[in-house]
């Protein structure tokens, strides 16, 4: 049938119960977008409902609330729900709830998310306490559904939000068999940008004569919407002036391809002083919200994420988008851009271009609607020192300061603090590793032990190796530790000291040890990693003190 093409209205007059109206209003929603006020007299009266419009169009409230409303006053059951709602991924599952819940709340009823990456056992126990709405990813439902922890043969109103990215996903068949599992003389609601990739397939046999509502052009960008093409000579122009742009003072996503190349850059701006986070499928669902929840907030100005963030992404006064990395469609293109300028509002989106991909980027503009025409730029040019509000580039921290090496005779706590602060230090995982291993580079790079040195310090390692695992390994760990981390720091001080090199000297008076020759004094005895005696590169290992003797 065709769309609705009424006049705008107030949510009462298009008629929206008071109570919904009012809440709606207590969160400065007052008017309805036009996707609202074409499909919200129909939903309301029950019908079935395919709305299309773009990223940001206010779809989530025109299924939202006729879903609440009608809704309102059912009969709870234990795993048994009366409304469902389907959404590819975690990110946008997450927002509708958090945009349905607050008039789900004033109408009586419970809504809850069911997606993977939580634990099951959790999501389960909320099932049988019983809830009204569910808003679900399809894997983690079906598996909810094969336990028996969920049916739905009680769902009233069904819909599918982003129906065409579930098919890009693979999701169609688990989508299928999803509503074939719920009645068939239900209210079904479908929300797409587009119907290709087999959504028309789920009109055809899941819908009733659906009303069709289609307000803007799917592929139309935003009127608000500036787009800029920036044309890079190469990787390290590109580097220089990815920084400059993340960082202004606003709120800005930059996207890449892949995950690695997420985490990676948003390390590299938390090093350069710029607080950023990342979001991308390795990450785990409480990380995800973390980190989501200080790019709302305003602790992380920068989002670096792959394109699991183009869709069900909301972040209020969100002024830039940045395509790092250009996307391989224009739909992607679309709907990452569709971060900013939403509901209205003004925004901005960049995307930068090395030679090899002008052409690629040329097409996809093309298909995607957007007249802009490329320019070379530097870091140094006036659009990027607009665009980064004159923040220009920030110089990068090292992630690791330098190690210091201590002269001979230099008191220890002029090289590093206390010796129980070293020790401990050492103790820790993760980081403290890596500066280990960092402290034996440099000591291989600025000395290099003799050949007869370098034979007895790799022998001697090896004995090390093997005889430290017993009464050896306590005297090589830190007072505090034991077992194999304090073994690990006794082989790691071996190895530190079998690259020749000498970090400090110990401040407490120790027993004199015979000369060794050029280059091995006592104060070459202890290393940066090294915890006893044992790792001298001229010794053999000492074997340890027994805790008693005999009598006599």
């Amino acid at each position: 049938m065709p769309a609705n093409t009424a006049a705008a209205q107030t949510f009462t007059d298009l008629g929206v119960p008071a109570d919904i109206v009012a809440k709606l209003a207590a969160g400065g929603i007052t008017e309805p977008f036009p996707i609202q006020n074409a499909s919200l007299p129909d939903t309301l009266a029950g019908r079935d409902v395919l709305g299309r419009g773009k990223t940001g169009s206010g779809k989530t409230l025109a299924f939202g609330i006729p879903m609440v409303a009608l809704l309102a006053g059912a009969a709870r059951t234990p795993g048994r729900p009366t409304g469902l709602i389907l959404a590819p991924t975690r990110e946008l599952a997450t927002q509708i709830a958090a945009t349905v819940a607050p008039l789900a709340e004033v109408c009586g009823l419970r809504v809850t998310t069911v997606f993977g990456g939580v634990p099951v056992n959790r999501q389960i126990k909320t099932l049988k306490q019983g809830v009204d709405i569910v808003v679900a990813c399809p894997g983690r439902l079906e598996d909810l559904m094969q336990q028996r922890a969920l049916s739905l043969d009680a769902v009233r109103i069904t819909v599918l939000d982003e129906a065409d990215h579930m098919a890009d996903l693979g999701f169609l068949p688990g989508v299928i068999r999803i509503l074939t599992a719920t009645p068939r003389d239900g209210q079904r609601l479908l929300f797409s940008a587009t119907l290709d990739n087999g959504v028309g397939k789920l009109v055809d046999r899941f819908m009733h004569a659906p009303i069709s509502h289609s307000v803007d052009e799917a592929a139309a960008p935003p009127p608000k919407m500036t787009h800029h093409i920036f044309e890079v000579e190469g990787a390290a122009a590109k580097k220089e002036l990815v920084r400059a742009l993340a960082a202004g003072s606003g709120r800005r996503i930059l996207f890449m391809r892949t995950k690695h190349h997420a985490r990676r850059l948003a390390g590299e701006l938390t090093r350069a002083g710029i607080a950023a986070v990342d979001l991308h499928g390795n990450l785990s669902q409480p990380a995800r919200d973390r980190n989501l929840a200080a790019f709302a907030a305003g602790t992380a100005k920068v989002m670096v994420a792959t394109d699991i963030a183009a869709r069900g992404i909301h972040v209020d006064d969100l002024e830039l988008v940045v395509h790092v990395d250009p996307p391989a469609e224009h739909k992607a293109y679309l709907h990452r851009s569709g971060r900013t300028a939403r509901a209205g509002t003004e925004g901005t989106v960049v995307t930068l271009v090395l030679p090899e991909q002008r052409k690629d980027v040329a097409a996809l503009l093309r298909k995607a609607g957007i007249e802009v025409r490329p320019r070379p730029v530097t870091v140094d040019s006036p659009i990027i020192s607009d665009l980064s509000d004159g923040a220009g580039l920030i110089e990068p921290v090292s992630a690791h300061p330098a190690p210091t090496v201590a002269e001979p005779g230099t008191p220890r706590g002029t090289t590093g603090g206390s010796r129980n602060g070293r020790r401990g230090s050492r103790g820790r995982r993760g980081g403290a590793g890596g500066h280990a291993e960092a402290v034996r580079s440099d000591a291989r790079d600025t000395t290099t032990p003799r050949g007869g040195e370098r034979g007895r310090a790799e022998n001697t390692a090896k004995r090390s190796r093997q005889g430290e695992r017993s009464g050896a390994a306590e005297h090589a760990g830190a007072r505090g530790s034991a077992g194999r981390r304090g073994n690990a720091a006794g082989r790691s001080g071996a190895r530190a000291t079998a690259a020749g090199h000498s970090t400090r000297q110990s401040a407490a008076p120790t027993r004199r040890q015979p000369e060794q020759g050029a280059g091995q004094s006592g104060a070459s005895a202890r290393t940066n990693g090294a915890r006893t005696p044992h790792s001298d590169p001229a010794r053999a290992p000492r074997r340890p003190r027994r805790a008693t003797r005999p009598a006599g």
